[in-house]
């Protein structure tokens, strides 16, 4: 198998583990079986421990940048600017299975970060990730007039930010209360205010 397939395939294997065990339970050992592999193969790509998780945590920052960043490009929708805008931000939402998946996954890696150094850069370019994608959506949505050109778009993307990762830890910890529906209403009527 090609390396980067192989690499990519243990990635996936950790991102069950996780998802289903917890970051504590991705050693290499529960990996390779998650992965069908001998733990020397999955030695013969990783270095360590640490090697193969912070693969993986960058692997799911690539795939959510990647589709997220397909989104942003709607953003210029100058006829409503707030729906673009609401697509880009409801896709770091856990509002269906992949995204609910990616959602335990970031919060698993950033917890992680707390007690594990090597994760704290990658943890900081998530929080950075999001600030980021609300500064573009909310600058955008100034520039078409959508919201008022008096708010503080740097406070904005702040509060904004902190909405998103509210409503991620409470879709994640209690998904039967914070549903896809109610998440949704939340995104909205928040952009909404802003006008």
């Amino acid at each position: 198998m090609d390396p980067a397939a192989r690499r990519q395939a243990v990635a996936e294997a950790v991102f069950r583990v996780v998802v289903r065990d917890g970051v504590e339970q991705a050693s290499l050992r529960n990996v390779a079986v998650e992965a069908g592999l001998a733990i020397g193969s999955i030695r013969h790509y990783f270095d360590s421990h640490d090697d193969m998780i912070i693969f993986a945590v960058e692997a799911l920052i690539h795939s959510t940048e990647q589709r997220v960043f397909a989104h942003v490009r709607s953003l210029p929708d100058r006829s409503d600017p707030r729906r673009p805008a609401e697509r880009v931000l409801s896709e770091v939402l856990p509002l269906d299975d992949r995204r609910r998946d990616e959602a335990v996954l970031w919060l698993a890696f950033v917890t992680a970060a707390r007690t594990r150094p090597s994760l704290v850069p990658h943890a900081e370019r998530l929080y950075d990730g999001l600030r980021m994608l609300c500064r573009r959506a909310l600058t955008v949505m100034t520039e078409a007039g959508t919201i008022g050109a008096t708010h503080d778009v740097d406070l904005e993307a702040e509060r904004l930010a902190s909405l998103l990762n509210g409503i991620t830890v409470d879709g994640v910890l209690h998904p039967d209360r914070m549903t896809p529906e109610l998440t949704v209403s939340l995104l909205r009527r928040h952009l909404d205010s802003l006008r």
